[in-house]
């Protein structure tokens, strides 16, 4: 008998644990906090998070390859910084601007794909390479890192970060179509299939006949263009580029992609249960705001929550 009861709940860990701790703060912020619920303070979860997503996407797409990208900051940085510089000093029109931020944000990952297929460094290395490389080009670049602003930005360009589309804040829309084709691509594809092969046993795909360095390649640099956009919508809402912003997203960013693995039945990375993980993490940065803790209670509590989800995680991939 007990030994039914403790499979019962063991089957419950590893299907709802994680479901059940997300929606078990959901009800006490809920609780705790009159306006956690209303349809402003969701819609300002969902908004704050879009940027977020686009990294958290990017990453989930190296992941399931079975790599890991650590510069996806800085493809952001450098996406954000290539717009502002091209209309400030170069008066290109913002729509070009948006065209070259996305050159620029590839740049990085056309290193990160240099070195890891060509070289044959390991993912996480090339990419800490990466990661050292731009954030020092940056400081150099700014003279020591200090902001680009550019006041006079065209008003469209702006509306990418503060417009909307029909009611819908443009940058929650940008991301929604970034989601669509990361779904489209990793979930119902054959090229999804064939990264997500790469990612299990990259011999067996090669015996298979997956073309798999042009696939690193490919995805490598797709990644960081992505992430690129994420710069676009945060250097329209600031109107400035500021070096090294986007190292903030990257931890969040592996996060996200982690404790969406964890929602999978088969613990593979995926694009829903990212987006799950981002709601998560923005979910609990907007509660713990509106509980009116003061910053480094606040930042506490987060890396708290963070490890106890993440503990959670790897509990979850031990029992299965």
């Amino acid at each position: 008998m007990s030994d039914s009861i403790s499979s019962v709940w063991r089957n419950a860990l590893i299907r709802y644990g994680l479901v059940l701790l997300i929606a078990g703060f959901f009800c006490f912020f809920s609780l705790y906090t009159d306006s956690f619920l209303q349809t402003g303070n969701l819609m300002n979860i969902v908004e704050g998070s879009a940027i977020l997503l686009i990294l958290a996407l990017a990453m989930t797409l190296i992941v399931t390859m079975g790599g890991i990208d650590l510069s996806v900051g800085i493809a952001l940085d450098f996406g954000a910084a290539f717009a502002i510089v091209a209309m400030k000093q170069y008066d290109v029109v913002w729509y070009l601007a948006v065209l070259i931020a996305i050159g620029g944000g590839a740049l990085i990952g056309l290193l990160n794909a240099f070195l890891v297929v060509n070289l044959s460094v390991s993912p996480f290395m090339a990419t800490l390479g990466t990661f050292f490389i731009g954030s020092s080009v940056q400081r150099i670049f700014t003279n020591g890192g200090g902001p680009i602003s550019f006041r006079r930005v065209d008003q469209s360009y702006r509306d990418l970060a503060v417009g909307d589309v029909f009611g819908i804040p443009t940058e929650v829309v940008i991301a929604t179509v970034v989601l669509i084709v990361y779904f489209v691509v990793l979930e119902r594809s054959i090229l999804g299939k064939r990264m997500h092969a790469i990612g299990l046993q990259k011999s067996a795909a090669l015996v298979a006949g997956i073309k798999v360095r042009h696939y690193l390649f490919a995805g490598f640099v797709f990644a960081s263009a992505t992430c690129a956009i994420g710069g676009v919508i945060g250097s329209a809402n600031l109107r400035m580029f500021t070096p090294l912003a986007g190292y903030s997203y990257l931890l969040d960013a592996i996060a996200a992609v982690f404790i969406g693995a964890a929602i999978h039945p088969l613990g593979r990375p995926n694009v829903p249960g990212t987006l799950m993980g981002v709601l998560f993490l923005g979910m609990v940065a907007n509660g713990l705001n509106l509980m009116g803790l003061d910053f480094n209670t606040k930042d506490a509590l987060s890396g708290v929550i963070l490890v106890v989800t993440l503990a959670l995680t790897v509990v979850q991939k031990r029992l299965r």
